[in-house]
């Protein structure tokens, strides 16, 4: 759908009203080289859009605006953008969406990089930074009709017949992935089916086993299903009621919502295993297949010499039968020098789902073999450096986690943003962990220095310490000192993702007379509130902790925010300052009032987004003390009873949810669980 006569309106809408006048302001273009966007009707599980083409003269982003856009909510209708994109034309830009999205009309919008920093600030700095491109006057940007519902992707694969392997599904509700065959063509809608999945949440799911019920017997293609849960009860009841329950989900042309995958009955096992750099300590096959499941195991290159068995490095978990990706295969015996390694298809010849291979010398779990008898198993040289694994995630803007890192000897993994692309060695950097000794981390969080308040393409990068004191030391030293890990290529060895930030709390230690807070910045994508909780918050005492709410505070980023207390503090407390959305958009604070059901807080990566603050009372005594009583516990900084440390583990298992999936849904325990669970977080040391 293109632009008609809104072209004109949102002209004045985002430039004249939110932009004229401040840094974000650009001068019209025109001509060949202006820029322009190209975005077609078309279906999205929720958590993405493509646009189909946007040129960029001078690099900047694409951004995703909602049909509140038209309204003149220029920073609230923001629901998603783009990394940093070079100057000129880029086709089929996938846009992460961070917030839930429903069927409607979508504006694709070209951002410019105003500031150069290749970080999208329109949001957070209140359109101030990183304004749209303008054409003769107009905003360059395209808008289409996007139906909420669900994507279904896979590829063609070698199978046994009793597995189906879906690369990648995205529900907008949850529900189920069926696998039907080919008799499907020919109308048979109930017969055709061949298996289905458990229950899946809403959401991405990545490489989904179906096990089929009835398996293939000869070569076919079969297609993958998404199913909706109509009825609510997470059971696939399609077949059981005649198709009036859990059918299928619809595009945007109300077709079904489904991908074709041949199916090869092989029994032929094969792997693929490509060159990369490690710490040592562990190394990713890129895919192996298994017909009757099994192992991959990891030879050195002493296999070639005939060490079968003392080349063995390491082997992966039992892997079920079909085919499996990115297996990351822990190495008992770590490499200390660059080396070829073999990855090795292996069988479960005894059916224990434990490698025996070595211990059995060689009469168990034997490697696969091709039709002329020969071992299947694919060599890479591998780099003995360091490795790391970033996922795009959801952040809280003040810490970013890095799923994994392999290092080789001691280090660090440094969090640079885009800035590095453009040649910001040192300015780039957010970020670095703590020393880590040499080995194999996951999970490794890291606050960053400065921290993000919109969503930004991030790079982690594994550093050495090259002068032993197990401090990093990159930037004081202006390179000389701890600098990164290398590939075989000799090039830094990183990996990007995108931080995803939808709110943003920073509050600090405050002398107070008791019955006011104030809040030093927040940044709420969509609008909302910020609500102080005393430290009753860790008691489970969601409602009762409330102190105070802050008044309706729109998009955007706001500074010293004075929230006036309703129940006064009469003694110094450790306060949380919350992000709170404004769910039913009535601009009135309903959280406590609905039970939980309304205005429930921003959430990322399954805990609410709040900073701590300790406050001191004004006339009262000194000291550590919470709720009257002394803590004691040097160790604790967030000067809650370290009692609490122990959470009640009801809590902890009755709640669920992540992302910005949280409270207010009506379960208020399970925004207990969350906020014990970053409690808890926030004591670790």
């Amino acid at each position: 759908m293109r632009n008609s006569a809104l072209t004109l309106a949102m002209a004045v809408v985002v430039v004249v009203s939110a932009v004229a006048g401040a840094a974000g302001a650009v001068a019209a273009q025109s001509g060949t080289d202006a820029a322009s966007v190209s975005f077609a009707d078309g279906t999205s599980g929720g958590s993405a859009v493509v646009v189909d083409e946007v040129h960029l003269p001078d690099g900047g982003f694409v951004t995703i605006h909602d049909s509140s856009l038209t309204d003149g909510d220029t920073l609230g209708s923001v629901v998603g953008t783009s990394a940093y994109l070079e100057s000129g034309t880029h086709e089929n830009v996938t846009v992460e969406l961070t917030d839930a999205v429903e069927t409607g009309t979508f504006h694709a919008m070209a951002h410019r990089d105003t500031d150069g920093d290749r970080a999208y600030a329109f949001v957070s700095s209140n359109g101030e930074t990183d304004g749209p491109y303008t054409v003769d006057g107009d905003v360059a940007m395209d808008d289409a009709n996007v139906t909420v519902s669900a994507s279904v992707t896979g590829t063609d694969q070698p199978g046994e017949g009793e597995y189906v392997i879906v690369d990648r599904v995205e529900l907008s509700d949850g529900g189920f992935v069926t696998v039907h065959d080919s008799s499907l063509a020919d109308g048979a809608v109930f017969d055709s089916i061949r298996g289905t999945t458990e229950y899946l949440e809403a959401g991405v799911h990545e490489d989904v086993r179906v096990r089929l019920d009835e398996p293939l017997q000869n070569d076919d293609t079969v297609f993958a299903m998404a199913h909706q849960d109509t009825n609510d009860n997470e059971a696939y009841d399609f077949p059981e009621s005649d198709g009036n329950e859990d059918g299928p989900y619809l595009d945007a042309n109300d077709e079904i919502v489904m991908a074709g995958i041949g199916v090869e009955l092989d029994d032929d096992a094969r792997a693929s295993f490509a060159a990369q750099s490690s710490g040592g300590n562990a190394v990713v096959v890129d895919e192996v297949y298994l017909p009757e499941g099994g192992f991959v195991t990891m030879h050195d290159s002493s296999l070639a010499d005939g060490a079968t068995f003392d080349s063995v490095r390491g082997t992966s978990a039992y892997l079920d039968p079909g085919i499996h990706r990115d297996v990351v295969v822990r190495l008992d015996d770590p490499l200390t020098e660059d080396d070829a390694l073999f990855a090795m298809a292996h069988r479960d010849t005894n059916d224990n789902e434990a490698y025996d291979f070595p211990e059995s010398d060689g009469s168990e779990d034997g490697p696969y073999t091709t039709d002329s008898s020969d071992i299947v198993m694919d060599d890479g040289n591998v780099t003995v450096s360091a490795g790391v694994a970033f996922e795009t995630s959801d952040s809280d803007g003040a810490t970013v986690t890095v799923d994994r890192v392999d290092l080789s000897q001691g280090g660090f993994v440094t969090i640079h943003d885009a800035s590095i692309g453009g040649g910001a060695v040192f300015d780039s950097v957010r970020g670095t962990s703590a020393y880590l000794e040499a080995g194999v981390h996951e999970d490794v969080a890291i606050e960053l220095d400065e921290p993000l308040t919109d969503t930004e393409q991030l790079v982690a990068m594994p550093h050495r310490d090259t002068n032993g004191n197990e401090a990093y030391d990159f930037v004081d030293s202006e390179g000389d000192a701890d600098g990164p890990f290398l590939t075989g290529d000799d090039a830094p060895a990183t990996v990007g993702a995108s931080a995803q930030v939808t709110a943003f709390v920073d509050a600090s230690a405050q002398d107070t007379d008791g019955e006011t807070v104030v809040v030093g910045s927040v940044t709420l994508h969509d609008g909302g509130f910020v609500t102080v909780h005393d430290s009753s918050l860790a008691d489970g005492a969601v409602f009762d902790s409330i102190r105070g709410t802050s008044a309706y505070l729109g998009p955007g980023t706001h500074t010293d925010v004075e929230i006036a207390l309703d129940d006064p503090l009469t003694e110094g407390d450790t306060v949380f300052a919350m992000a709170h959305r404004d769910t039913n958009g009535n601009e009135a604070y309903d959280f406590p009032g609905s039970d939980g059901a309304e205005d429930g807080p921003y959430a990322a990566a399954g805990s609410p987004v709040m900073s701590a603050a300790d406050l001191t009372v004004e006339g009262a005594e000194t000291g550590d003390e919470v709720n009257g009583e002394n803590d004691g516990d040097a160790d604790d900084d967030d000067g809650i009873d370290g009692e609490n440390d122990e959470m009640n583990d009801d809590q902890m298992s009755d709640g669920g949810g992540s992302g910005d999936e949280t409270p207010g849904f009506g379960a208020v325990v399970a925004l207990i669980a969350l906020i014990a669970v970053a409690l808890v977080a926030r004591r670790r040391p």
